[in-house]
């Protein structure tokens, strides 16, 4: 037997849609604990679709009500939904920490279900994030008390990131193409724009905003979620799109994916199919590791 160190889980699935959930349930079917990290489901396209005609024995039902059957059978299992978005995965040789907003969580194997994710930045962005720029209010949020920050809403709950910042007693602008400011609270300023660039060499100096400069300490940006590849350092990415085997594993070992971020057709069949297909390589691949 290989010497195994301590993991909170067995499997960390990282996304909640169809092919998250999928594999969050067959995960646990197979005896394995899981836990999966998710932004809101409401947010999603899918939840907002008022009619899916392809899913067989469910003609015609909305994207709202599958979506609350999918999440009312993780329930169900109680299977674990850890609401936060992950920042980071590291791999650790023997399992992986996965950072999601305060808080870490390690697991033996990962399975990654983002959906389509952006992978282009605004200019400055890839270079400065660290160094003024961050995806977590949460997280660093107290590192910029007293100062002025700016938040690019880009998600349902950028209003509760920028209410929070104002909270801990930064000074908040909150910027967003789409976002209604209507539910922030008095003390926060509003700025329209909807193209960002930043300004600095190892360290944020402004803010440029349809191409007015402004001068901030701190951006958050609040995204659906991390590119892939920038959650997982040296994950084989291929247009835009995570290369997977048929087991669905990826090019590192122990990790997993599934779903519209492995390429099209980017259907709920072929999610759910996928979600499956890894949940049992993922629990086949910790068995294997443990019986060596």
């Amino acid at each position: 037997m290989v010497e195994q160190l301590e993991y909170n889980i067995d499997i960390a699935v990282i996304g909640g849609g169809p092919a998250g959930i999928s594999a969050a349930i067959n995960t646990h079917l197979r005896g394995k604990s899981v836990t999966i990290f998710t932004n809101s489901y409401k947010s999603s396209p899918l939840y907002k679709a008022k009619k899916v005609e392809n899913y067989p024995g469910l003609p015609d039902i909305s994207g709202a009500k599958l979506l609350d059957g999918m999440y009312d059978h993780l329930k169900s299992m109680k299977i674990t939904a850890i609401k936060a978005q992950v920042l980071s995965i590291a791999d650790m040789g023997e399992g992986f920490y996965i950072s999601a907003g305060s808080e870490f969580q390690s697991a033996k194997a990962v399975i990654l279900a983002t959906g389509v994710v952006q992978t282009s930045f605004y200019p400055g962005e890839s270079e400065l994030l660290g160094h003024g720029i961050s995806y977590c209010a949460t997280c660093d949020g107290m590192l910029y008390k007293g100062k002025r920050v700016a938040l690019i809403g880009l998600t349902g709950d950028a209003l509760e990131e920028a209410n929070q910042l104002h909270d801990i007693g930064c000074d908040v602008t909150f910027i967003s193409p789409s976002i209604k400011p209507d539910k922030l609270k008095p003390g926060i300023k509003v700025l329209k724009g909807s193209k960002f660039e930043f300004k600095g060499e190892k360290k944020l100096k402004a803010l440029i905003i349809d191409g007015v400069e402004h001068e901030f300490d701190g951006v958050f940006i609040t995204r659906a979620s991390v590119a892939p590849d920038l959650l997982l350092p040296g994950l084989d990415i291929k247009d835009g799109f995570i290369q997977v085997d048929k087991k669905m594993q990826t090019n590192i070992a122990g990790v997993f994916a599934a779903g519209d971020c492995t390429g099209k057709p980017n259907q709920i069949l072929k999610a759910t199919g996928q979600g499956q297909i890894a949940a049992f390589s993922a629990t086949a691949y910790i068995d294997e590791r443990e019986q060596a």
